[in-house]
């Protein structure tokens, strides 16, 4: 097999499936969850298994070719992009996209002026609600009515650390 060529590669051997697994990452935008990653991976190697592309992912991800995000409280999802980015999830389905922000002052130097830490990465998301989620919450709301005879909105909930 072919060696990569990388800067965090240290002997890693690329298999056909995880050049396939890395391909289909490098392609993806939605940032997909291993059980995704495994339905697309299976179309071109239809008996790949579900444990395979769990050890790829965690190998690809250990060599630095892609980032495992463990963002809160949702499933792991992964992404083919390994420079520092941001990203946006969805409170309500979990979907995690790419956010190009370019008014920030960088990260790095700005918590390492703060900190004795030598930063190395980070990682900053941001939370909000999908647009095709806020379309189906905004047609399940109905108002309630209090005891008191006014209406409450039962479709808006307070989301709390």
């Amino acid at each position: 097999m072919r060696r990569i060529n990388h800067k965090y590669d240290k002997g890693l051997r690329m298999t056909r499936q995880r050049k396939v697994i890395l391909a289909e990452l490098q392609r993806s935008d939605c940032h997909p969850t291993a059980a995704q990653v495994y339905k697309a991976v299976r179309e071109r190697i239809p008996r790949i298994s579900l444990g395979t592309i769990y050890r790829n992912l965690d190998v690809l991800s250990k060599a630095g070719l892609i980032q495992k995000l463990e963002l809160a409280g949702i499933e792991k999802r992964f992404d083919g992009t390994t420079e520092n980015h941001y990203h946006v999830r969805c409170v309500s389905c979990g979907r995690v996209e790419d956010v190009s922000v370019n008014e920030l002052p960088p990260v790095e130097s700005t918590i390492q002026g703060m900190s004795d830490y030598e930063i190395v990465a980070y990682r900053l998301e941001y939370i909000g609600i999908y647009p095709e989620c806020r379309k189906r919450r905004g047609s399940s709301q109905r108002k309630k009515p209090l005891e008191s005879g006014k209406e409450e909105s039962s479709g808006t909930e307070r989301i709390e650390d």
